[in-house]
């Protein structure tokens, strides 16, 4: 039963909208969202060390040399991502920057689903998926463009 981890999910979709809000105040506090985002990034270096140390293993990285190059800018994208979030925060709101984040992971992951593009395994996109992304889409302007 795939359900406990649909709501573990929305669990952490409500963290990252926390996390990615605290993110965008402390660049609005520094008044630099640029300085906001590299501490966050540092801290976020020295917990992920600590955590990946947990559970070390000798010869951890070996299978490193088979890991594709291109797939180690995830770091660069995540750091670039979160700085753009951080900045569209103060700017337009933690809902609508939510909202249509959402929106365009919903439109992401039916892409490499579709694919099975990074070992997604392969849901082809129906139709119904398609009426379900265009309502959410709708609902995303809905809630953002109206005031």
């Amino acid at each position: 039963m795939r359900v406990p981890l649909y709501f573990f999910t929305i669990f952490l979709g409500v963290i990252l909208a926390v996390h990615l809000a605290m993110n965008g105040k402390v660049g609005s506090a520094l008044n630099n969202p640029r300085v906001g985002n590299a501490l966050f990034w540092c801290i976020g270096a020295a917990a992920a060390v600590l955590i990946g140390l947990t559970g070390w293993q000798s010869g951890a990285l070996q299978p490193l040399k088979q890991v594709n190059p291109w797939l180690l800018t995830a770091g660069v994208l995540g750091a670039s991502l979160v700085f753009a979030i951080a900045w569209l925060i103060p700017e337009v709101g933690a809902g609508a920057v939510m909202i249509t984040l959402l929106a365009g992971q919903v439109i992401g992951g039916l892409i490499l689903s579709h694919f099975g593009w990074l070992g997604s395994p392969v849901e082809p996109v129906t139709w119904q998926k398609v009426v379900g992304v265009l309502v959410m889409v709708a609902g995303a302007a809905l809630a953002t463009l109206t005031k």
